[in-house]
């Protein structure tokens, strides 16, 4: 699997990222093993978790997976914090809070440092320099390689990494990431997020590419009974790509998929994965035969004239 260099920082990753938001739910403990090893052998390095996934769980199952499938030196472990559902407030990334829960998933993870930690959330109430000082004295302590960000407006990202850029001589770390949706049915970070991370050098990390399964065709007579939108759960999460301009961006890709004799699922992912700035598409298969099929694109390159014609047809999700 190809590697790519994260905005302009030294650390490089495969192009495609294993996400575990439904490991512990979703996902048992076998299964993310299974995946996690055809991941590994097929050369993909970046594992994407977060301290709320399946409420600390998906961490767990990292760290007991990291001693019997895979070394932990095969693989870079990208974890993020911020988000706090049990509590008062929704988030919090006050220094209090970052070092504690930074803790929480070193031990959750049996590890000794994560190598990139991300801010998921902006948290209105805590200043920014104070989250950001956080920040980098949890990577003085040895315990955080790079630091990146989550879900965050243009603007927070550019305070973010401007304010970090500013006191580089002080050994402030940089912001080399910024997480955002970004599929052919969500292209909302190509108005305003794109320019303030190509302007800061900050590498994008793509998720959902496959709009949240929509894009492999699945839902094109229905709702499959064994699928997420079948989930109570993931029902609401599903549902917003099942509307009439989704489906017409659907037919596009089959109508791609047919001419080049590969999977919707594989026109959908190129599309994205492809795009400029975009370091690594984070991908959430349940299943390992979920994975197969998305390791199998991986061969998969989009002539420019389907690119384009994709870009055109899925110009409403743009803004």
């Amino acid at each position: 699997m190809e590697q790519r260099q994260v905005g302009g920082s030294g650390l490089w990753v495969s192009r495609v990222a294993l996400g575990t938001m439904t490991w512990g739910k979703d996902t048992e403990e076998e299964e993310a093993g299974d995946q996690l090893a055809a991941f590994v052998d097929a050369g993909g390095t970046l594992i994407d978790t977060a301290d709320i996934y399946t409420g600390g769980h998906s961490e767990r199952i990292v760290g007991r997976l990291l001693r019997t499938v895979v070394r932990r030196d095969d693989v870079i472990i990208a974890t993020k914090v911020g988000h706090t559902p049990d509590r008062q407030r929704p988030c919090d990334t006050s220094r209090r809070h970052l070092m504690a829960s930074l803790e929480a998933s070193l031990r959750r993870m049996q590890v000794e440092h994560v190598d990139l930690w991300q801010l998921h959330v902006h948290d209105p109430d805590t200043p920014v320099e104070e989250t950001l000082s956080a920040v980098d004295a949890a990577v003085a302590s040895g315990k955080v390689r790079y630091v990146g960000v989550g879900d965050v407006a243009a603007w927070q990202l550019a305070k973010y990494a401007t304010w970090q850029a500013a006191g580089r001589d002080q050994g402030r770390s940089p912001i080399i990431s910024v997480g955002t949706e970004y599929s052919l049915l969500n292209r909302r970070c190509e108005s305003r997020l794109l320019d303030a991370a190509t302007d800061s050098r900050v590498g994008m990390i793509a998720w959902g590419p496959l709009g949240r399964g929509v894009l492999t065709a699945k839902y094109r007579n229905g709702v499959p009974s064994d699928s997420r939108g079948a989930l109570p759960h993931m029902a609401p999460y599903v549902e917003p790509y099942l509307d009439e301009h989704s489906r017409r961006v659907v037919e596009s890709v089959c109508t791609a998929a047919d001419g080049l004799g590969v999977s919707p699922l594989a026109v959908a992912l190129s599309w994205v994965r492809d795009q400029p700035h975009v370091a690594t598409a984070t991908v959430g298969p349940r299943t390992a035969t979920q994975l197969g099929e998305i390791l199998a694109a991986e061969t998969v390159t989009l002539p420019r004239e389907i690119r384009e014609a994709l870009t055109d047809a899925s110009a409403a999700t743009a803004h």
